[in-house]
């Protein structure tokens, strides 16, 4: 028990099955002692993809350095190309998470690095700005952000004389 209790302040997660709904699938004894999160690259070595999946490993670890417990590559045959990232869930941190952030055969192709980073702070640190990657990808405003900018333009156009001041809208028979 104590054992199990030093492993858990490390970050090193004790359970055997990830979370979610239905049955999980099973962890292997290196997921389950892996620091977390921990993304997988697995790539085909028939295909010569190991410098690619190595480029985007550095990638992410040059992004989210001490974010990440662990970026591996896995080694693999037929084509594949498979980014898959592994977070603890729930409170007590002591159950799995398995997601799959990309994989060539279902999203056509490989992630351009920016998508792949999106991906990663999407489940790791979804309030952290990833500078210039986000310029194309503004996050949405909150609706109650929205509806003061409306109504400050309404405001601006009722005392500027274009709006109505009952309805807010153009001016209408009364207040010509």
């Amino acid at each position: 028990m104590a054992e199990q209790r030093q492993q858990q302040q490390q970050g090193v997660p004790v359970a055997e099955s990830t979370g979610g709904g239905g049955g999980g699938k099973n962890i292997n004894a290196d997921e389950k002692t892996a620091r977390l999160p921990r993304v997988t690259i697995q790539f085909c070595t028939q295909c010569k993809w190991m410098l690619r999946a190595a480029y985007f490993a550095q990638e992410l670890l040059s992004t989210f350095s001490t974010s990440l417990g662990e970026v591996a590559l896995q080694p693999a045959t037929g084509g594949v190309f498979i980014v898959e990232i592994i977070t603890t869930s729930g409170s007590d941190q002591a159950t799995l998470s398995k997601k799959v952030l990309w994989d060539r055969k279902t999203d056509g192709g490989f992630p351009e690095t920016k998508e792949l980073k999106r991906r990663v702070r999407d489940i790791i640190d979804p309030g952290r700005g990833l500078g210039h990657v986000d310029r194309d990808y503004p996050k949405p405003k909150p609706e109650e952000e929205g509806e003061k900018i409306a109504a400050d333009e309404v405001k601006r156009d009722v005392e500027a004389g274009k709006a109505c001041t009952i309805e807010g809208k153009e001016k209408c028979e009364d207040c010509q």
